[in-house]
């Protein structure tokens, strides 16, 4: 089974996110290209290559994780490095780095990247996926003690913030009480609203689990999503998602 992750960028000056690459790993190698959402960003924000990805065009091959991926990672030797799996609700025995990348977002005090995966529907056509509830600190004080009130498996309500000025389609997290929570991570948005407005009831929220304080405010509430999809319906699959170079014209690098 191949594993994919997508490598988000955010402009520090208008706050917009790009998918700018996609990371995959079949269990030998990992590999690393740029998508189309790179040129976009170059275009709207001037971005530039990776010092680590020079070339938009250039397929990166190594055996072990790229570093700009594996310093993400919280080292294993790390005395608090157990209470952070425990964070991400990780099973013991199957905190490998894409599985950390992917609950924790491999976000840093430092840059704009964040990292999100793919996921893939299972037998049953449901699309699941777990998240951390985005922009606590920028909710009142009050919210973050209604976040430590909530029961696991708790349904959250999703409501779209139309007149947020940096973002028109920025989805709240809510309780069934109306206390506001946070945000759904951005990169859930698109998709999370197109199978909304098909049908509503075929997107559900709940809570997995709540880390008390002083567990850092980005771990704190930690959310899982269900989706039904129909069997056209596929995730990330605009083309800012898709791969600028194409597998007949690749060029890798070996770790």
């Amino acid at each position: 089974m191949t594993h994919k992750l997508f490598l988000a960028w955010q402009d520090p000056n208008s706050r917009s996110w790009f998918p700018i690459g996609r990371l995959t790993f079949n269990g030998q190698q990992y590999k690393f290209v740029y998508t189309y959402g790179a040129q976009k960003a170059q275009r709207e924000s001037k971005f530039q290559p990776l010092h680590s990805f020079p070339e938009l065009t250039r397929e990166y091959r190594a055996s072990e994780l790229f570093p700009l991926f594996a310093n993400r990672l919280m080292r294993p030797s790390r005395p608090d490095y157990r209470d952070y799996i425990e964070w991400m609700n990780i099973p013991r025995h199957q905190d490998d780095p894409i599985a950390i990348l992917s609950r924790s977002g491999g976000r840093k005090a430092t840059d704009s990247f964040e990292i999100f995966p793919c996921p893939e529907p299972d037998e049953n056509g449901l699309y699941h996926i777990h998240f951390f509830c985005h922009g606590l600190r920028h909710i009142p004080q009050g919210s973050i003690a209604r976040i430590s009130e909530l029961q696991s498996n708790e349904q959250l309500y999703l409501a779209n913030e139309f007149q947020n000025p940096y973002d028109s389609q920025a989805l709240l997290l809510c309780t069934k009480d109306h206390h506001i929570l946070g945000y759904c991570p951005r990169y859930l948005v698109a998709d999370a609203l197109e199978i909304l407005r098909e049908q509503p009831d075929l997107v559900h929220v709940h809570v997995e689990q709540v880390n008390f304080a002083p567990t850092p405010l980005q771990f704190r509430l930690l959310c899982n999503m269900t989706a039904k999809w129909s069997p056209e319906f596929r995730p990330f699959s605009g083309e800012e998602y898709q791969p600028i170079v194409s597998e007949a014209s690749v060029a890798g690098i070996c770790g």
